[in-house]
């Protein structure tokens, strides 16, 4: 009758025939068995992108402290310690690259790529840093490739699958920065440039100002070329260039026009304050 329970059809069934009829609408299948393959695939390939990601965390994080050591070289009684330090870190820097080849055994990088980009930028950032105060002059994209060849003398480092006797890795990896990494990481540079020109003027070192000036200016007039025609990173990076570029123009401009006047141990705050000055203008936090 009407407020009545209504019997489902199902329901003289019993349980277990229901269960089996159930059973042979879904029975195994080739299609299931390709899903179930793609489905392992894709979580193994997800894995593995979320290492590398956390590789490059550890990469660009060791890489800055890096550059933070280097800044310490203009002030301190003896450079050669800074540098050989700076050495040792991008060791462990290397080694840390290292694990993100033996990852990429047998995949296309390209495929993880956006996972590593930010820490092989900031690797190019510091190593170009350190060369530069090496030999005042500009790493080489295939200098940098150079240092990325592995080969497995440390039997700890490598990897589980390299241990086992029965499989056939390489025992040497390599991995190559590319263009456009490199190019995002000397423009990097060029800000890590204007904070050590800043702490040379400090120091009431008149003569690096004026060598960065030149440098930067010939690192600008190069990504000029670039134009539009390249990625859409570097283009986004050559404004910043461009005001670093600035405000190493105006320390030399101090220098050169006020530098008598103005006793060396206040240089650098005047430089300080005519740097705010700039970005203000300019709109920069």
């Amino acid at each position: 009758g009407s407020g009545g329970f209504r019997k489902r059809k199902h329901d003289n069934f019993p349980h277990g025939q229901r269960r089996e009829e159930k059973e042979n609408v879904n029975p195994p299948s080739a299609l299931m068995s390709s899903f179930k393959s793609f489905q392992l695939e894709l979580d193994t390939r997800h894995d593995k992108y979320e290492r590398l990601v956390k590789l490059s965390r550890d990469i660009t994080i060791e890489s800055k402290r890096t550059i933070f050591l280097l800044h310490r070289f203009t002030s301190a009684p003896n450079g050669e310690e800074i540098l050989s330090e700076s050495e040792v870190k991008l060791d462990a820097v290397r080694r840390k690259i290292k694990q993100v080849a033996q990852e990429l055994i047998g995949e296309d990088m390209y495929q993880f790529h956006r996972a590593i980009s930010p820490g092989l930028q900031e690797y190019v950032e510091a190593v170009s840093f350190q060369y530069f105060i090496k030999t005042r002059s500009l790493i080489s994209v295939e200098e940098i490739n150079k240092q990325l060849i592995f080969t497995a003398e440390d039997r700890e480092e490598t990897t589980n699958t390299v241990k086992n006797s029965h499989d056939k890795q390489p025992h040497t990896w390599s991995l190559k920065v590319t263009p456009v990494d490199y190019l995002l990481g000397v423009a990097d540079l060029t800000g890590e440039l204007m904070r050590l020109c800043i702490s040379s003027v400090g120091n009431g070192d008149i003569d690096t100002p004026f060598e960065l000036s030149q440098f930067l200016r010939q690192i600008y007039d190069g990504f000029t070329f670039i134009g539009n025609t390249g990625p859409y990173e570097v283009s986004k990076k050559l404004y910043t260039l461009k005001q670093s570029l600035a405000k190493v123009e105006n320390a030399c401009y101090t220098l050169k026009v006020r530098g008598s006047e103005i006793p060396k141990h206040m240089l650098a705050d005047v430089f300080s304050t005519k740097t705010e000055l700039i970005d203000q203008e300019e709109g920069l936090p």
